[in-house]
């Protein structure tokens, strides 16, 4: 058996590309960037996820005597090269943001420097698992801050793609700013906090909703949540919540209810009185039933009394957006002599031409720690062209930076606060470093979105952040251009 997950799980091209550069004896080295186009949700910002997860899968990531056996059953590799496979191991290194860093388009979050055929072999698992993860996280972090940075349960896994779907987004959405999950076995793998309060099939198995409190209150009376809209919420389920709820408070515990249908402002406010007036100001409100960010926030701007909100399908899923748009190329190649030459690819579409080089991102930031803008430069810090100073952004100087598109615009800066390099080492011919928990990951992501102003925030029409790149990038960008219409 593999130690770790089977390089199968990779496109049918990849395989087919690797035989033939291994055919072509063109397993030079290359460096690939992953890197998303648009902000989903029609979004200013995503959240980055799914590193720790990614670089795990890439220490194990092989083919067993059974995956090669299948893979000669197709008729379409060579013996030679399957030969070849059977000792395949990621011996490269990958360099990429730290997980829970607020991103946008075009700038590389992973960088992998290895050869031809280990980075093509990969290209499918650094796709699937970043793609998915950030998607969800990005998801919660725009319910999170609609909600006012409150409490939000994660309730998706009877909604979620599949058994690793669900894993998955309880993980991302943890990421994101829930505060814990339904998914106990999400809770058993990475320490996320289980919660759930009762099903309509609980109310519904007892003679009566006061029999149904009762007995759940006896049971969890430290963490007892009613749910009161099986029957009539007002006529109903709050007067029954407030007899078992008085049993509870004479014993000195509190207690909670939970909408699930209905009009959410108007009920949670009639609730809201009715607990108040009956002496139990404390008494919380949970509220669930498909919401979004949308909802969210307009309950939130209206001063819904909530106090937590269970999101499931809209979250775990991605709602109205299927996947986040990330994508994988070819940034440099050895030509020969152990130099790397940068590749770019081309297209009429502006925003399909890619940037070349080996680059790094650098995230400004102002004397009172703002953020300001994100500035992508070329990485050959280490040994810059002949005659050329090397890309690094330092503090006290003027940069003139370029849009990645419309090479006519730019802006001037003097940097006066931070330079952060973004790009970090995080697997290197199978070592890395020890992960952050899962906890400290959703404190950077927290974090990150406090360093940004409101404007690129906003649920409805963000402000775009400025995302640049440097004079020596849009030059070598320009001159590839140029020679490749022919103009040199």
């Amino acid at each position: 058996m593999n130690a770790g997950p089977s390089a199968l799980f990779t496109d049918f091209y990849s395989l087919t590309m690797a035989q033939g550069y291994w055919k072509n004896r063109m397993n030079n080295r290359a460096v690939f960037e992953m890197f998303f186009r648009r902000q989903p949700f029609g979004g200013g910002f995503s959240v980055f996820a799914g590193l720790a997860t990614l670089v795990e899968q890439l220490k194990g990531f092989s083919f067993s005597g059974e995956d090669l056996a299948y893979l000669d059953s197709l008729h379409f590799f060579e013996d030679p090269f399957l030969d070849y496979l059977k000792s395949f191991r990621f011996s490269g290194s990958l360099w990429a943001m730290d997980e829970g860093t607020i991103v946008f388009p075009q700038e590389p979050l992973i960088r992998v420097d290895s050869n031809l055929i280990e980075s093509q072999i990969i290209e499918g698992l650094v796709l699937n698992t970043i793609n998915f993860q950030s998607l969800i996280a990005t998801k919660t972090a725009r319910v999170y801050l609609a909600s006012g940075r409150g409490s939000i349960m994660e309730f998706g896994l009877r909604r979620a793609q599949g058994t690793d779907g669900a894993m998955s987004a309880s993980r991302a959405a943890f990421i994101g700013g829930a505060a814990g999950t339904s998914n106990v076995l999400a809770g058993k793998a990475w320490g996320i906090p289980v919660l759930g309060t009762m099903a309509h099939s609980w109310v519904m198995s007892f003679p009566g909703e006061e029999e149904a409190f009762r007995a759940y209150a006896r049971l969890y009376p430290d963490k007892t949540i009613f749910l009161i809209d099986t029957y009539d919420t007002l006529k109903s389920g709050v007067p029954n919540a407030l007899k078992a709820g008085r049993e509870l408070a004479a014993a000195g515990k509190n207690f909670g209810v939970r909408l699930d249908s209905g009009d959410m402002h108007y009920l949670s406010v009639e609730v809201r009185k009715i607990l108040d007036a009956a002496g139990f100001p404390k008494a919380t409100i949970t509220v669930s039933n498909d919401l979004d960010e949308h909802i969210v926030d307009t309950l939130t701007k209206a001063g819904a009394p909530i106090d937590t909100w269970g999101v499931g399908t809209q979250m775990v899923t991605g709602g109205s957006e299927a996947s986040f748009t990330g994508v994988y190329k070819l940034a440099a190649k050895d030509e020969g002599g152990g130099v790397l030459a940068p590749t770019m690819k081309f297209s009429d579409n502006p925003e399909k031409t890619t940037n070349p080089g080996v680059k790094q991102v650098w995230r400004l930031r102002d004397e009172q720690g703002w953020t300001l803008a994100d500035i992508m430069s070329l990485d050959d810090s280490e040994s810059p062209p002949p005659g050329e100073a090397p890309d690094i952004l330092e503090k006290g100087k003027r940069y003139a930076f370029w849009h990645p598109q419309a090479d006519y615009r730019h802006f001037h800066h003097v940097i006066e606060g931070n330079a952060e390099a973004l790009l970090k080492k995080k697997l290197d011919h199978g070592c890395s470093p020890e992960s952050p928990s899962l906890s400290a990951i959703q404190q950077k992501v927290k974090d990150g979105l406090d360093s940004f102003d409101q404007s690129y925030k906003r649920i409805l029409n963000p402000h775009i952040y400025k995302v640049s790149v440097t004079e020596r990038l849009r030059t070598l960008k320009l001159k590839l251009i140029k020679s490749y219409l022919g103009e040199l």
